[in-house]
């Protein structure tokens, strides 16, 4: 088993496109691999922030396209699709922390001067981006084949 840690997306991932990342680090048939993130995170950041697109060497005309989120939508599904004809088996868990308890962890982590250093702007952008997240992750949620387990 292993476990793999995905931190925010490299320059190098970008070059790519969005299954990329994830795609280069599965696991052999036969071996199990966790991943702390998942491709639909690649669907929901850039919709609560467009702008990352940029980043992705997107041309102008497909970042402006509506359908695109659809495409990456069918895109998982059919790259899922392919995993399971090939005999890999795909599990999807969403660990959800209610607002009550994120909130609790956010202002605990500002109080704890082991903790508070990791802390940036960036923080406080994601938490004022929350309803359109939410929204958001009700969509994903739709997609098959997803288990929820509530946090705290």
């Amino acid at each position: 088993m292993r476990s793999l840690q995905l931190q925010a997306t490299q320059r190098r991932e970008l070059e790519h496109d969005f299954l990329w990342r994830t795609t280069c680090r599965l696991p052999e048939r036969g071996r199990i691999g966790i991943f702390n993130r998942s491709y639909y995170e690649e669907v929901l950041v850039v919709r609560v922030h467009p702008e990352d697109l940029r980043n992705e060497g997107l041309s102008k005309e497909l970042r402006d396209d509506k359908s695109k989120w659809e495409d990456r939508y069918r895109s998982i599904v059919d790259f899922e699709q392919h995993l399971d004809r090939n005999n890999t088996r795909v599990v999807k868990v969403f660990l959800h922390i209610s607002k009550d308890e994120q909130r609790k962890r956010f202002l605990a982590r500002i109080d704890d001067p082991d903790k508070n250093w990791k802390l940036s702007l960036a923080d406080l952008h994601e938490k004022s981006s929350g309803k359109t997240t939410s929204r958001l992750m009700k969509n994903a949620s739709a997609q098959p084949a997803r288990i929820t387990l509530p946090g705290m």
